[in-house]
């Protein structure tokens, strides 16, 4: 993911290869939580074997409300053919009607690709802008569905 498409996510690659087995459980752990969620695509080839093919989550922040994060398809699973990103972000919204009617996410201002996606599935940009946490000069914006 990160390797992929670095600017979708307030990581690099270098960084996470540092961290150890307990901090990925605890992260694991996040969709577990009362304010939290996490899903992933699993596809199976033809011999059977599976793989993970795309990823989304949602926390409840105290301030925003839903707020959906790490969102990843694999390359060969994007586009709406494929239906991954439709399927996954239809469990998270289902997930934050439980809690509100907005589901509010933070996306990369040159991700032009990400935000595309968003708009054809009603995310709006309100206007905020916020500073990118890997480079302060780049920023992300703020964008709302109205569930």
């Amino acid at each position: 993911m990160l390797a992929d498409t670095p600017l979708a996510f307030g990581e690099t690659v270098e960084a996470a290869g540092q961290l150890d087995e307990n901090v990925w459980r605890e992260r694991a752990r996040r969709g577990e939580s009362p304010v939290g969620i996490a899903l992933a695509a699993i596809s199976t080839d033809k011999s059977g074997a599976e793989c993970w093919v795309g990823t989304m989550g949602g926390y409840r922040d105290p301030s925003v409300g839903s707020m959906l994060v790490g969102v990843y398809v694999s390359p060969g699973f994007r586009g709406t053919a494929a239906g991954v990103t439709d399927l996954l972000l239809s469990g998270i919204e289902d997930w934050a009607r439980a809690a509100g009617d907005v589901l509010t996410l933070h996306v990369h201002t040159e991700n032009a690709r990400a935000v595309a996606a968003y708009e054809r599935r009603g995310y709006r940009a309100t206007g905020r802008l916020f500073p990118y946490i890997l480079n302060p000069h780049q920023r992300e914006m703020e964008m709302k569905k109205t569930l």
